[in-house]
């Protein structure tokens, strides 16, 4: 397989080549794209071929889940069956931004996806490129780092490229990723949140947004 690598200058100008990574996304087929934290590996999480192209690509074992990524918060709805007042409060402060919130999922998100774990993780990228992805889309994305599993999270399309040439169609170069640390993941499906990945918002921020 040929791996392509697009430049996406402006997104408004750049809306052609958005619209055919949507559409490959839509078909099934992968594509890398920058995010504020790292480059992701996007397919369409709603597909569960794409998602075992997905664990596939990064040579990742089928029961670690992967987290979705929405356009904006009116999405999350569609893809969970609770949001407590907790998560509303980190998604109002942080989002779009470098959290990952842990919640129950609907049925309708394939199993494929969480691993078989009844919940799912949701983010919305502070990402141009990313966001503009999403919204042509029209579909949540698993997006974990673009990288073969175990290998460093990539910071550029040219890492992307040299981690995963051959096995992906598409990358979208947007330039070096703003922060390079991966998103903070935090679970709500309890009485409180809990940090299980620490990232680019510390602990003592999410539970004074959470508490004060």
């Amino acid at each position: 397989m040929e791996t392509k690598i697009i430049k996406i200058k402006d997104v408004d100008i750049d809306k052609a080549l958005i619209q055919e990574a949507a559409d490959m996304l839509r078909q099934g087929q992968l594509v890398a794209m920058p995010t504020e934290t790292v480059y992701g590996l996007a397919a369409n999480g709603m597909d569960v071929a794409a998602v075992k192209a997905l664990y596939n690509a990064k040579g990742r074992p089928s029961y670690k889940a992967f987290s979705l990524q929405v356009a904006d918060v009116s999405q999350v709805k569609d893809i969970v069956s609770r949001v407590p007042d907790m998560a509303m409060k980190l998604f109002d402060r942080f989002c779009p931004g470098p959290i990952t919130i842990i919640l129950p999922k609907k049925d309708t998100v394939p199993k494929e996806v969480t691993g078989g774990k009844r919940t799912v993780g949701i983010r919305i990228p502070d990402n141009k490129i990313a966001l503009a992805v999403l919204k042509s889309a029209g579909v949540p994305l698993a997006v974990p780092s673009a990288n073969i599993s175990s290998h460093p999270s990539p910071t550029s399309s040219q890492m992307v490229y040299e981690d995963m040439k051959g096995l992906i169609p598409l990358i979208l170069d947007g330039g070096p990723c703003d922060l390079g640390i991966e998103s903070s993941i935090v679970d709500c499906t309890g009485d409180s949140p809990m940090v299980i990945r620490h990232g680019a918002i510390s602990e003592t921020e999410i539970m004074d947004c959470v508490y004060k």
